[in-house]
């Protein structure tokens, strides 16, 4: 059976050092998160994910929900932990204090989601889906609908969906079909189906609040005509109190590769009662919202997925004996060594390792401008941290959950054929890690829209937001002691960046086709360079610390070789990307569909 343990030590350097979220003592919510706060919520997190969620992570997998006349039963030990999870206000820890959150910064909320998801990502995509479900509400929901709601969602005993998808329409949903006829209270019949709803239907809490986008009749055609709907499965009274079913109902669970422990369905809206949320026809804004946490949440699934493989392939490799060292015995007490000794082992590990630590200080950073976003007293410095997240939400969902998968499958090769046996868990990691590349927008859909809609913004006003302090800090840096190792080669796959930058900009104008040819390798390239950045502040910080005497040397030391590791094994892959970008997409459109 797998075992996980949060990597608390990686987090507390990223928050404390690298981050310095003590230096925001003067937004909302961070003066609550003193130093002995964020030690309570990492250890309480921690100890709740590995004590209790963790051991649920095969039992869901092996059992998979189940559905009985439109009911939903999760797997055996769920609900019980949800009850718990939510009894220790782990639902609310980033939520309004308005509505009965804990009000604490973002950025601690996704080391939260990092530790759920590793523990597991079935069970975390419940609680997961309801944040979002808030976001969206606090955010567009009117006072009432607010009122009413969110104390209740933030609390954990309602949950939330979000339904875009229909059997025909997945990506353009410009095609929906489901409808929402007004009534005369103000309400809207809504009738329709939609698939792939992720915690659609379940047994977890009392009420399910679903977010569903439909069209109203007599409105624009496409996606300006789309409105978004809160369709409760229960409905509700004034006070609070739950009323009559709804007319939505659970009519089938999908058989799927991985997450089986998520109950993925199909609902069908048969004239449900449903209410407006944001104006009408401007639902796709609503929904936005939602959707852009739910991208950056995905994203943290590659990561976390990536973490908890590692952690296993480690495991296994230090125990596993199997052929000697190249470099002769390094424990002649057993008939064989263990396979860490061996170069291509070690290749795969360091591999993970630097892309999660990159990885996870990447998404932190990126929760920390989410929090300035929401929370600076300055409307410019708001406006520069909303644009750094909206430019990095594509790289973060794609990146994290292409290298996440890659990871997860590099860990189960260090299993070898172990790794192919179910009671290890190795293959479960793999396919629970596939989903995360196609759901909330497939990550060929982000590569078009970080070179198609980002990009542009602004006249590259978004790009800026990048390029500026990645410039700055190569400048500041390039001739110091760490210059050589570290901040050279950033340097160099940033002028690959920039080279791309200007290829993609000048040839898309030319033709659309090739900036979609290069828009998936452009995105793995800036995504790399954006990591490589993160790596070059850590190492600065880690060298620092040593030459400051620290006492935990085995940990900055590690730091420093993990970092060399991904400037010279990893970073190089932007100079074939650079290539690839600059070849064009002539030979990708050449072929006649008939002939492939």
């Amino acid at each position: 059976m797998p075992t996980y343990k949060a990597p608390l030590r990686d987090f507390r350097f990223l928050l404390n050092d690298l981050l310095n979220i003590q230096n925001y003592g003067n937004l909302p919510g961070f003066a609550e998160a003193t130093p002995d706060m964020v030690d309570a919520v990492l250890d309480g997190s921690a100890q709740l994910m590995e004590e209790v969620i963790a051991p649920l992570n095969q039992v869901g997998d092996l059992e998979g929900c189940k559905l009985d006349n439109g009911v939903v039963t999760t797997p055996t030990g769920f609900k019980a932990a949800y009850k718990t999870y939510c009894e220790g206000g782990w639902n609310g820890l980033t939520a309004d204090p308005e509505y009965g959150g804990q009000g604490l910064p973002h950025v601690l909320g996704l080391a939260m989601s990092e530790m759920m998801t590793s523990a597991n990502m079935a069970f975390g995509m419940y609680p997961g889906l309801s944040h979002g479900a808030y976001e969206a509400i606090h955010a567009w929901g009117t006072d009432e609908q607010k009122k009413l709601y969110l104390p209740r969602i933030v609390s954990g005993e309602w949950s939330g969906t979000m339904n875009l998808t229909e059997p025909h329409c997945g990506t353009d949903l410009g095609l929906l079909r489901t409808k929402a006829e007004p009534q005369a209270d103000g309400s809207y019949k809504i009738t329709g189906t939609k698939i792939f709803i992720s915690a659609g239907e379940h047994d977890l809490t009392s009420n399910i609040i679903h977010l569903v986008l439909a069209k109203v009749p007599g409105g624009p055609a496409g996606i300006k005509g789309i409105s978004l709907f809160i369709v409760p499965k229960f409905m509700v009274n004034a006070d609070g109190s739950l009323g009559a079913r709804n007319g939505v109902m659970c009519g089938s669970l999908e058989h799927k590769m991985g997450i089986h422990g998520n109950a993925t369905c199909v609902l069908n809206y048969d004239g449900a009662t449903g209410y407006l949320i944001g104006e009408k026809h401007k639902g796709m804004r609503a929904m936005f919202t939602m959707m852009n946490a739910a991208r950056l949440g995905v994203g943290m699934q590659g990561l976390a997925v990536a973490e908890i493989a590692y952690q296993n392939a480690v495991s296994y490799a230090k125990d596993r004996v199997q052929g000697r060292s190249l470099t002769g015995t390094k424990d002649a007490g057993k008939p064989a060594d263990p396979i860490i000794v061996h170069p291509d082992i070690r290749r795969m590990l360091l591999t993970i390792r630097a892309f999660t630590e990159g990885a996870r200080a990447l998404a932190l950073w990126t929760g920390i401008n989410i929090d300035l976003a929401n929370k600076h007293p300055d409307p410019a410095q708001r406006q520069a941290a909303d644009d750094l997240v909206a430019l990095l939400t594509p790289m973060v969902k794609s990146y994290l959950t292409d290298a996440g998968y890659e990871s997860a499958t590099m860990a189960q090769q260090v299993w070898g054929g172990h790794g192919y046996i179910r009671e290890n868990g190795m293959e479960q990691f793999v396919r629970d890690a596939r989903i995360a590349m196609i759901y909330e927008g497939a990550n060929g859909i982000q590569a078009l829209d970080l070179v198609g809609r980002k990009l542009p913004t602004g006249m590259g006003r978004l790009l800026r937001r990048f390029f500026h302090p990645v410039e700055q800090f190569i400048q500041e840096n390039v001739a110091g002691p760490a210059g050589k190792d570290f901040v050279m080669p950033l340097a160099k796959a940033f002028a690959r960046l920039q080279q791309a930058t200007a290829y993609v900009a000048e040839q898309g104008l030319k033709n659309p086709d090739e900036a979609g040819a290069a828009s998936s390798d452009y995105l793995r390239l800036f995504a790399l360079v954006a990591l490589g950045h993160m790596w070059a502040q850590k190492a600065l910080v880690a060298q620092a610390k040593l030459n400051d005497g620290a006492q935990d040397r085995a940990f900055y030391e590690t730091k420093l070789v993990t970092a060399r590791f991904f400037m010279e094994r990893l970073l190089p892959d932007t100079g074939s990307l650079l290539a690839k970008v600059q070849a064009g997409g002539r030979t990708m459109m050449a072929l006649d569909a008939a002939n492939f």
